[in-house]
């Protein structure tokens, strides 16, 4: 096999290109948000003429740290708790290795709807392990959505919402976001959008990755127009773990709808992104019962196996470490302001350990600083696979690198890149990449560029 080969540099083939996939994968491969078809620093290493093996050594699939700022990857760099870690090392037997695993044991199925979830158990929420907050939303749905269903989700918004919707037939509607609603989903604005077809509305809260917040009234009016017009609230909520701003306050939809009969929320979440934990897949869907026991039944049907027995023993421990949140959270502070000393988000994150930065000003897009950045070991991502807005005008900053030496090069390089990207020295090459992709959006990108 070429070294060029990495899974991680694939471009998915054309629709055409593939005549036994199904309408829902094909609808996949032509997706702006599936795998491959938005643009990352992955992108910017054909551009410089790069090998991929070169900088993937042995296998890895992240980026050296100790060569690069990685900026850009959606991996929380502080890490999973010392006490996680202990606990899974303790339970490396054979009683935890060799059965098969419960879907979670008892005492952590409490846990977490309680600690990750917001709410605790009873009977009108009930809670399933899944391996990760991703795959909660795709049981999610593959369990409520048909073929023709819209979907409201917002534009700009976390890259992989899309894909899972499209998988199990459903077509997105966007509601975009902006200064103006502060970069939040405001009801009103759902509510215009909903029409007889909608099945769903996806609330990513806090959102990823622009770390703001929706507040208690806008859960509660969400909620009331989930009973009213009989939609189902799939939220997301695996951003929540960090408290970036010590004045925000975070209020857990699953808490919110406790107080509204009638209304239908599925709340999914994880420990890859606030606990360091993305290895290990284990994360937690909660419920109306009868609801999520259709998603369990959908799981069994996809993947037949349990979240692993070994992750469950370090989610339990990872759950109860307050203290290693806290100290994440000053470490994502101090990124924070290291940040804002060369660059401005376009929202100040109030939560999670991401935030985008607006670059309009640069006399280049944002894609064209990704490779300039990339070229000098800077990783981050354009705005293109986020939506519409901000497509060619923001980049995605990560802000969990615990060494400062990271945002110390970041910054040391940025005027340089800012530099060399308004020389639009690649604009080109960026341009023969969104036209290689070969649907209208992309087009549109094109002509942006």
């Amino acid at each position: 096999m070429s070294r060029q080969r990495s899974v991680l540099t694939w471009r998915p083939p054309g629709a055409d290109a593939v005549p036994a996939a199904s309408v829902r994968a094909r609808a996949l491969l032509d997706d702006p948000q599936g795998f491959g078809n938005y643009m990352t620093y992955r992108d910017a290493y054909r551009i410089l003429g790069w090998d991929p093996a070169d900088i993937y050594r042995d296998g890895a699939i992240a980026l050296d740290r100790s060569e690069w700022a990685d900026l850009g990857w959606m991996a929380n760099h502080i890490g999973p708790s010392p006490r996680a870690l202990e606990a899974m090392r303790d339970a490396v037997d054979e009683a935890h290795v060799g059965p098969y695993s419960p879907d979670l044991d008892e005492p952590l199925r409490d846990l977490m709807a309680q600690a990750l979830l917001g709410r605790a158990r009873d009977d009108d929420f009930d809670v399933i392990g899944t391996e990760g907050a991703q795959a909660g939303v795709g049981y999610a749905a593959l369990a409520c959505i048909d073929p023709g269903d819209e979907v409201i989700v917002t534009d700009p918004g976390y890259f992989h919402f899309v894909p899972a919707l499209r998988l199990a037939g459903g077509v997105p509607v966007w509601v975009r976001l902006g200064a103006a609603n502060g970069w939040r989903l405001d009801p009103d604005e759902v509510a215009a959008a909903i029409t007889p077809r909608t099945k769903m509305v996806v609330v990513c809260d806090p959102i990823n990755p622009f770390g703001s917040v929706q507040r208690r009234d806008e859960l509660a009016a969400l909620c009331r127009l989930s009973a009213e017009r009989g939609v189902v609230i799939l939220a997301d909520t695996t951003h929540s773990a960090h408290r970036v701003d010590p004045a925000a306050e975070y209020v857990p939809i699953a808490a919110v709808a406790a107080e509204h009969p009638g209304a239908t929320v599925l709340v999914s979440s994880g420990l890859a992104h606030g606990y360091g934990m993305a290895g290990a897949r284990i994360g937690a869907l909660g419920g109306d019962p009868a609801l999520v026991r259709v998603c369990l039944q959908v799981k069994i049907a996809a993947v037949r196996l349990n979240t692993n027995r070994l992750a469950q023993v370090g989610a339990a421990a990872a759950l109860r470490d307050d203290d290693w949140l806290r100290r994440g959270e000053d470490v994502i502070r101090r990124n924070l302001a290291a940040l804002r000393a060369v660059a401005t988000p376009v929202v100040d994150p109030a939560y999670g350990f991401s935030c985008v930065v607006d670059v309009s000003h640069i006399g280049a897009t944002a894609q064209e600083l990704t490779v300039a950045l990339c070229k000098r070991h800077v990783a981050v991502y354009p705005g293109d696979g986020l939506g519409e807005v901000g497509a060619t005008t923001t980049i995605r900053v990560n802000l969990s690198d615990p060494d400062p030496a990271a945002y110390e090069r970041f910054a040391a390089v940025l005027p340089e890149a800012v530099e060399e990207a308004a020389t639009r020295v690649y604009r080109e090459d960026i341009r023969e990449l969104f036209l290689s992709y070969g649907t209208d959006r992309h087009r549109r990108l094109a002509e942006l560029v």
